[in-house]
């Protein structure tokens, strides 16, 4: 069985690597130089996971970020720092563009030889969970993605430092932790094939019927097993990651519709209005209603700012 796991290939005369997109983040281009670039296949269009560690950028785009046991939104200006093999997904509404930076910094590596470079030794370990960066400390760093575009050699190392530093150094409040728990998948995973096939039939038909046996025929794994791989790469059982998806959905809904909340929660493939509402209290910590009354005040707000 092959392994789901990205095989990155650090351009000759490179010690990182600089993608960009502009429709797909299946579509991406190396940046070599500027005004250079190689076309490849990115992979953050499925589950996967890779040995390097990943800054990404959504210049333009939105929809649900899957990072470790985290299942959120993003939109537009998205910054998350990712560790190594850290399991991640994106599922895009729509085009995108985007910039992300990948390197490999293991123990041993020259790297690690310039004793202020130690400094990063916890935001390395913190990467393990995902960071969503925000505030000035995105700003700042999204300003110096950009500015990696148009350098090369010494000069973009400098600005990959520099950004590095920026966020090591970040206050706490721009940095904020996705995964409840750091996720180091082994680098042959022999299940990670099996499981991305699981998630990506959970996130088409979540609002459908998901039966556990047709996902079983779907991977080719018995029952325990599944639930065990499943648990082990998730973060979560099947039912918990199949109930965030379908919140998420109700969440967005709340916002985009002026549907009923019995509506949105059907149509989001809940059976069970009361289990609904259980539910989107524990998570929410307040009912559809106030979720969506809140939203829109904080919209509100926002509009009157500017």
């Amino acid at each position: 069985m092959q392994v789901e796991r990205e095989k990155i290939q650090i351009p000759s005369g490179h010690s990182f690597r600089l993608l960009r997109w502009s429709r797909s983040v299946r579509d991406v281009e190396c940046v070599v130089a500027p005004g250079k670039t190689e076309k490849i296949v990115g992979e953050g269009t499925r589950w996967h996971f890779h040995v390097e560690m990943e800054l990404t950028l959504f210049t333009e785009g939105s929809g649900s970020r899957f990072v470790g046991d985290h299942i959120g939104t993003f939109e537009t200006a998205d910054l998350v720092l990712l560790g190594s093999k850290l399991p991640h997904y994106w599922h895009t509404r729509g085009n995108s563009s985007g910039i992300s930076v990948q390197w490999h910094f293991p123990e041993g590596h020259p790297f690690w030889a310039f004793p202020e470079n130690l400094a990063l030794r916890e935001l390395f370990e913190q990467a393990g969970r995902g960071l969503r960066l925000n505030g000035a400390t995105a700003k700042r760093i999204s300003a110096l993605l950009h500015e990696m575009m148009q350098t090369q050699g010494v000069e973009q190392l400098a600005l990959l430092m520099r950004t590095l530093a920026q966020i090591a150094t970040s206050p706490e409040a721009d940095r904020q932790f996705l995964s409840v728990r750091s996720f180091a998948l082994a680098a042959e995973s022999h299940y990670q094939q099996s499981i991305s096939k699981a998630m990506r039939h959970l996130i088409a038909h979540f609002r459908e019927e998901v039966r556990l046996e047709d996902v079983l025929l779907l991977t080719d794994l018995s029952r325990p097993t599944f639930a065990r791989q499943f648990k082990k790469h998730a973060g979560r059982t099947m039912s918990e990651f199949l109930n965030h998806l379908r919140l998420q959905a109700a969440c967005r809904e709340l916002l985009e519709s002026n549907r009923s909340v019995l509506e949105i929660a059907l149509s989001c493939g809940f059976t069970q209005i009361s289990f609904f509402n259980r539910l989107f209290r524990r998570l929410q910590k307040c009912s559809p209603t106030e979720y969506r009354a809140r939203q829109e005040r904080e919209n509100g707000r926002r509009k009157s700012a500017f």
